[in-house]
């Protein structure tokens, strides 16, 4: 699976994303980890291929959610879905 990893100054959380590709809200969602200086990996789900989207999709229904992105999860245990700012602030907010 292709995990890509964007630098940033604050790295005191386990940021991950899942993303698509075409994704405006996605998109809106790693701008805005990006402006924020915050580390983060990110995976394109509809960029993977067939074997890699079967794990994705075992992955995120372990957590209990569902196929809508973006889905953020802080520090293996904060579930954002949808870009909400209020939400990603809150996260963030230390």
């Amino acid at each position: 699976m292709k995990i890509e990893k964007v630098a940033g100054t604050n790295n005191k959380h386990k940021v991950f994303v899942y993303a698509l590709s075409t994704c405006a809200w996605c998109k809106k969602t790693k701008k805005y980890l990006q402006d924020k200086g915050i580390e983060f990996e990110f995976v394109d789900v509809d960029l993977c291929d067939k074997e890699d989207l079967e794990q994705v999709k075992k992955d995120i229904s372990k957590q209990g959610l569902g196929m809508s992105f973006p889905i953020i999860i802080v520090d293996d245990k904060n579930h954002i879905v949808g870009f909400r700012e209020d939400k990603l602030d809150e996260a963030f907010m230390d």
